[in-house]
């Protein structure tokens, strides 16, 4: 932990904001009064940076995924609490993203530090231009001195094309620029084998894998009644990360200066996979499926076992409405869900290909279907 130089920091609502709605300023000081002195590296907090105004002179980076523009909307526009339907809560995120980006702005000028604003959607990242481009930003921001703030684009992204929620885009966003360390704060200072509240329950505080929760019962509701999350979404979140490469710590906004100093607190994920350079991470986590294709079973012994791109021959039936470009589900005879990808063509046009091969299809209907449905390179396995 204290050796790690990227570090991704993700923030929920509740550590930002009151219950009511509204931005919190001295929280929100608060926090990055811990960010400045971290990157200061002394702890002096007087801006830390190297002549040519890049980085910190400790050499660390952060990336705050921050959430808290619904709940900062709320208040200015008369809302007693975070709306249901999703047009309001789009008018709440685009009122409450300025105000959230102002105040981190002004709260980190106090450092002389800059700030820039990424709104990402899951489009933005599982397509490979889009990841490329994501990427590409992100680091050009650390490389000129700038602290990204990223939060999912509430404004535009409808049901089909969200997250969900902040704690999955963080993990994600650590696998994209590279992350060392996952730092998740939350309200509370750790993962429990309980309910913390509860007489009894103690704090675990290391995780190694899945065998290390059997029996751990997981809340899925914060307290404060203006974020998305739980801990439910915060050790999905650390399956991601950890699965990539990444390890994590999970502990409360309060002792934020501890995690990112290396200090022993919170429930520390070890990583469980390696570190991965591509945007598959995204497409199997980030992208919801506009339909399905169901293989034969040759097909899904190819694309499973084998690893190869799904050809027309071996799709048996088709679901759904999309359009080429558009992630979908491919599916077993069963209709079990074998692996995920973007689909080459639109779903009014896969049934005339079904069960044919390339060749006969490139004689009858021109070179441009002589090619996969779903390539290997835009195709991830599910677990």
């Amino acid at each position: 932990m204290a050796a790690a130089r990227r570090i991704v920091v993700k923030v929920g609502s509740s550590s930002l904001t009151t219950a009511a709605g509204g931005l919190d300023a001295d929280r929100v000081d608060a926090l990055v009064d811990v960010l400045a002195k971290v990157l200061d590296g002394d702890g002096k907090g007087d801006g830390g940076r190297d002549g040519d105004g890049k980085g910190g002179t400790n050499g660390k980076e952060i990336v705050l995924v921050s959430s808290g523009a619904i709940a900062a909307g709320l208040a200015p526009l008369g809302l007693d609490r975070r709306p249901r339907d999703l047009a309001r809560q789009q008018a709440a995120a685009s009122v409450g993203q300025g105000l959230l980006v102002a105040r981190y702005t002004a709260s980190f000028a106090r450092y002389g530090r800059r700030v820039g604003q990424v709104l990402l959607t899951t489009d933005d990242t599982s397509r490979r231009a889009h990841y490329r481009n994501a990427t590409r930003t992100l680091d050009q921001l650390l490389a000129m001195g700038a602290l990204p703030i990223v939060n999912e684009n509430d404004t535009v992204a409808t049901d089909e094309i969200r997250f969900g929620d902040n704690d999955r885009l963080a993990a994600l966003v650590a696998h994209l620029v590279r992350a060392d360390l996952l730092v998740l704060l939350s309200d509370v200072d750790g993962l429990y084998d309980g309910d913390p509240r509860t007489p009894g329950s103690s704090r675990i505080d290391e995780v190694r894998g899945p065998k290390d929760l059997t029996g751990v019962s997981i809340g899925s509701a914060g307290r404060s009644g203006v974020g998305t999350g739980g801990m439910v979404t915060k050790v999905e979140a650390a399956r991601i990360a950890t699965a990539a490469g990444v390890p994590v710590v999970l502990t409360s906004a309060s002792r934020a200066g501890d995690a990112l100093l290396g200090r022993h607190t919170g429930t520390f994920f070890h990583r469980t996979g390696r570190r991965s350079a591509n945007r598959l991470l995204w497409l199997a986590h980030a992208s919801a499926p506009r339909g399905a294709l169901t293989l034969d079973d040759g097909a899904v012994r190819a694309v499973v076992e084998r690893r190869t791109s799904l050809l027309p021959a071996g799709i048996a039936a088709v679901e759904g409405e999309f359009t080429a470009g558009d992630p979908v589900e491919l599916r077993d005879t069963e209709g079990h869900p074998v692996a995920r990808g973007l689909v080459n063509f639109d779903a009014k046009e896969i049934p005339q290909l079904i069960g044919r091969s390339t060749r006969d299809l490139a004689r009858e209907l021109g070179p441009a279907y002589e090619r996969e449905v779903v390539h290997r390179d835009d195709l991830v396995v599910l677990d």
